[in-house]
């Protein structure tokens, strides 16, 4: 193979879980524990650019205009030598990252950044970019990255080794209204990030329970997305949500991503929809809430959210598209 030291950019969206990933079966392998089902967003991206290099002598990594410290380049150089590896290549690289979204802020930055620098270092090292295999080789950065591949609804399927741990498209051009409204209660680092939470949350007495429960979700949600059912797409949403944060309140110590602005946004939807409005409430490892309906009801709840959080911090999103070059 022929590394291309011609810069190559890509761009991934961010994807946010209707029935949730959390919890590793191979932390080497970033194998979870069980399927998950997500909607990718067409307002939140990552974009990556990577210029391989004879004369470096160590990948230079920069982040939304910031050379990043040593502590924060182990993850990257990490899966920069598994590109190396498999490309049977050494050259470093010049890599650049910009991110539409806040980072570290339960909004899935690590799903487009990984899915993005997957798909641009590939292509510059000459590996596949065949999606399936874009999709295995994003899940070694974060295991949600596999999802940001595609656009639409997407399934990763667990799989039991590196080879059958891949996601791939349920409907990838989606052609109902549906809607996610990302409220950013938060835009600061989170105190606990989702790999510190997941390897916690595995040792909650309720663990098994929630991995049986999220692999029984996906044929239902499968369905009531193929049926274009928005309140059986929230119920199973919301429900499978809350039970993966039910781990985080009962692991050793407990802790949780909620504050009261996330408790706030709950009352509220479930205020809404006392009052008839099909809207469900679904969250990641961090405090922002995202609100899932249809494209009818978002200004009604837009007019319930904005007194409390104000208008800038309440995105509407859209099924968006999968991995691009640019």
């Amino acid at each position: 193979m022929t590394i291309s030291t011609t810069p190559i950019t890509a761009r991934a969206h961010t994807n946010i879980a209707l029935v949730k990933y959390w919890g590793k079966a191979d932390e080497h392998l970033m194998l979870p524990t069980n399927d998950s089902i997500s909607l990718t967003l067409d307002q939140f991206f990552s974009t990556n650019t990577v210029q391989f290099d004879p004369r470096l002598t160590v990948d230079e990594i920069n982040l939304d205009g910031i050379s990043l410290p040593a502590d924060g380049q182990q993850r990257i150089r990490q899966f920069m030598d598994l590109v190396r590896q498999r490309a049977r290549q050494t050259m470093f690289a010049h890599i650049t990252t910009t991110n539409q979204v806040p980072t570290a802020a339960g909004l899935a930055s690590s799903a487009s950044g990984f899915a993005a620098l997957a798909g641009a270092a590939a292509k510059a090292a000459g590996l596949s970019t065949a999606p399936r295999d874009l999709s295995r080789l994003a899940r070694r950065g974060s295991g949600s990255a596999s999802r940001s591949i595609f656009g639409g609804f997407v399934q990763w399927h667990a799989g039991h080794n590196d080879e059958t741990s891949f996601a791939e498209p349920i409907v990838e051009a989606v052609d109902w209204p549906i809607r996610m409204i990302a409220v950013v209660v938060s835009r600061q680092k989170k105190k606990i990030s989702s790999r510190v939470g997941m390897k916690a949350s595995q040792q909650s007495p309720y663990f098994q329970d929630w991995v049986r429960l999220a692999n029984a979700n996906i044929a239902p949600m499968t369905a009531a997305l193929l049926k274009k059912d928005i309140n059986q797409v929230g119920r199973i949403a919301e429900h499978n949500a809350m039970s993966m944060h039910a781990t985080t309140l009962s692991a050793t110590p407990p802790f949780t991503y909620f504050n009261a602005d996330t408790l706030r946004v709950f009352d509220i939807v479930g205020d809404l929809r006392s009052e008839g409005v099909n809207c469900y409430y679904t969250m990641d490892a961090g405090p922002n809430v995202k609100v899932i309906c249809e494209d009818q009801d978002v200004e009604t709840v837009l007019g319930r959210l904005r007194p409390e959080f104000g208008p800038n911090n309440l995105v509407v999103a859209k099924p968006g598209p999968g991995l691009t070059y640019r």
